[in-house]
């Protein structure tokens, strides 16, 4: 029986489009706003806003039909400047900030009307990334620098606060039943001074009073995504167990948090990709490739260091190490991992993803915009392995110059160089057959994907696919120069650098697409994105992607 796991970098977000054609507008609307930030809400929710930096708008999803608009003077007297704004789109809340020297100021408003729910200057040096809010309870979980506070939503009421919690409340799963809630702590990127002291915990704690019912230490970096804010990590409870998959697979007892086992390595992935001019709040995403299981066996990459990278064998049952192959020497990442017939195989190096904000100034202000790119990550490399003991079959020299990623599709080991195409035989490293994407008639391929039985290439002017048994031309879609921008189930988006995009759909390839005036900002409705909103000086765009 065939296993396997994809290496997880291509987390692209995903859209929809039928024809080669304009998105079809769902409304347009003037803001009498010439803003400067803007936020996105939840289409269930209804509410999204946009804001210079003396007034605000908040706006219907549906029809753009505006809700409210009024000055911050007339939100906040309290406040006499804005500088950030802060939604909870769950919670139907934005916190504006006036950060004052020492003294910040919070107001929390509700977006539903623009009513002041409360102030207050007992938070100092919070950010977006220290508030996390708790929905079962319609709270919010602030981190200060020596404790943790948690307080109404809708009334600012501290309920409770506890010093043996430090760090930002992650990834969490809520008892509904007695209350208590498992959360994992992190520090966001760049506050790493602010938390001083700071460990990893893992927690159980009751939601009522605060009181830790018990922690435990974690291994690894928790931590989420820069731009989509997705966590990096997952937990659940199963079983009376907390399994938390980070670095490796960790589990914990439900009801004491005593360590069952822990199959985990200490890794980050700083100085992999440097962030470049202007480029604030950044992450490195898809280094390391998830553990593989395999019926009773689990497959993992131990990336200790970079002088100290091997493959483990476990027992997915009780954690005991089986088998530690040679260690693997010069790897920065090792994006990809495949256990497909009793053989191991690893890609090293490759397109990795990365996320940043940029930030643009201008002669007023600075605007900062989001970016989803992907970036190649050398040395390059095959390399595989017995899954019986651990030993080295092969090791192909064939991409030492280049590779984009390594998919299965229908059974067969596809390796990606960006130029060609390859299928290899996994017993002995040899090439079954080789093609070079120029058949697609694409360009150069950033990365290719399964999908319903073809091979997708992703390539510089747009998509094309393969037949996996002997690498045959099928179809292909051309668009203008662009990059993966993202992927939502079956649709990919692909934006150009002036923040063109067109939404494949890679059912068909069929694409629609947009043509961003300069200075625009577009934002992808991130639920089921069948929505992309366009935001340019005063006014407002709703396209429909599917």
């Amino acid at each position: 029986m065939k296993k396997l796991t994809l290496a997880t970098f291509v987390a692209l977000l995903t859209l929809s489009g039928f024809a080669q054609a304009d998105m079809p507008v769902e409304w347009e609307k003037d803001m009498g706003i010439k803003f400067i930030h803007t936020g996105t809400g939840l289409e269930v929710n209804d509410y999204s806003y946009v804001s210079s930096d003396k007034e605000m708008a908040v706006f219907s999803n549906k029809d753009g039909h505006i809700y409210w608009k009024k000055t911050f003077k007339e939100l906040t007297p309290n406040l006499k400047k804005i500088d950030e704004l802060v939604p909870f789109w769950k919670s139907n809340v934005v916190f504006l900030f006036d950060r004052k020297a020492g003294k910040d100021q919070i107001a929390c408003i509700d977006l539903t009307n623009g009513k002041l729910l409360w102030t207050t200057d007992k938070y100092q040096k919070v950010t977006a990334d220290m508030i996390v809010y708790i929905a079962e309870d319609d709270g919010f979980a602030i981190s200060l620098k020596k404790e943790l506070v948690y307080i109404k939503a809708r009334t600012g009421e501290a309920l409770w606060s506890t010093s043996k919690f430090q760090g930002v409340v992650g990834k969490y799963v809520y008892n509904s039943g007695d209350h208590t809630m498992v959360m994992v702590n992190f520090i966001p990127s760049g506050f790493i001074a602010f938390f001083t002291g700071f460990k990893n915990q893992i927690a159980r704690i009751n939601m009522k009073t605060g009181e830790i019912i018990w922690e435990n230490t974690y291994i690894g970096r928790a931590d989420r995504k820069t731009v989509t804010r997705d966590f990096v990590y997952d937990l659940n409870v199963d079983d009376e167990k907390v399994i938390l998959r980070l670095a490796g697979i960790q589990l914990y007892d439900y009801n004491t948090g005593a360590s069952l086992w822990s199959v985990a390595f200490d890794y980050t992935p700083e100085g992999i990709v440097k962030p470049g001019k202007d480029q604030g709040r950044f992450g490195v995403y898809g280094t390391v490739a998830d553990p593989v299981i395999d019926g009773d066996d689990m497959y993992v990459l131990d990336m200790t260091s970079k002088k100290s990278q091997y493959i483990k064998k476990y027992d997915h049952n009780t954690g005991k190490l089986i088998w530690t192959s040679k260690e693997i020497k010069g790897a920065k990442a090792i994006p990809g991992m495949i256990v497909n017939d009793g053989i191991v195989v690893i890609q090293i190096g490759g397109m990795v993803e990365i996320q940043y904000v940029q930030k643009i100034q201008t002669q007023y202000y600075t605007m900062t915009i989001p970016v989803v790119r992907y970036k190649g990550v050398k040395p390059y490399g095959i390399q595989a392995f017995s899954a019986e003991d651990g030993s080295n079959l092969w090791d192909s020299e064939r991409f030492k110059k280049g590779i984009t990623n390594a998919i299965v599709a229908e059974g067969d080991h596809i390796v990606c160089s960006g130029k060609v195409l390859y299928s290899i035989d996994l017993k002995t490293g040899d090439v079954n057959y080789e093609v070079p994407v120029s058949k697609g008639g694409t360009g150069l391929a950033s990365l290719i994907l399964p999908y319903q039985g073809k091979i997708v290439v992703v390539g510089e002017k747009g998509l094309s696919t393969f037949n996996p048994d002997d690498g045959s031309f099928i179809t292909n879609s051309v668009y203008k120069k662009a990059v993966p921008a993202g992927r939502i189930k079956n649709i990919i988006l692909m934006k150009t650098d002036k923040d063109d995009f067109a939404a494949y759909n890679l059912d068909d390839l069929s694409y629609k697409q947009y043509d961003a005036k300069k200075g625009a900002k577009t934002w992808l409705e991130r639920e089921d994105a069948k929505y992309v909103y366009v935001y340019e000086k005063k006014g407002v765009t709703k396209l429909r992607v599917y």
